[in-house]
């Protein structure tokens, strides 16, 4: 992967963890659903800045990816962008202040392994 490709990876990644990030303030923001409240609460995420910049980003994010596709074969793109996970745990933990047990961050070694290993070229 060129300077280049890993760059539209990088940029397609975060813009789409932040796209997460921003979805689970807003989900927050929406409360309980159950089947009372389900058809407002949907209708309602309109009216939440924080899901619709989540969208937003989303939509760029995806973006940067079709971007990446032109330049890198789908069975190095679509594997790579694991490494979004690795930012949306770091996400959670330093900002929501969520757990993260030990397992977790095992896991997410493999997956940096994972990814290094897909993207190699030799």
């Amino acid at each position: 992967m060129t300077p280049q490709e890993f760059s539209l990876l990088l940029i397609s990644v975060i813009i789409s963890v932040a796209g997460q990030f921003f979805l689970k303030l807003g989900a927050l923001k929406l409360g309980k659903i159950n089947a009372e409240n389900v058809i407002l609460q949907i209708l309602s995420i309109v009216t939440i800045p924080e899901l619709l910049i989540g969208l937003t980003c989303y939509a760029l994010g995806a973006v940067a990816y079709i971007l990446l596709l032109i330049k890198v074969n789908l069975s190095v793109a679509a594997p790579a962008v694991a490494i979004g996970y690795v930012f949306s745990v770091l996400l959670g933990c330093l900002v929501l202040k969520e757990p993260v047990p030990l397992i977790r961050l095992i896991g997410l070694c493999f997956i940096v392994t994972g990814v290094i290993l897909v993207v190699w070229k030799k």
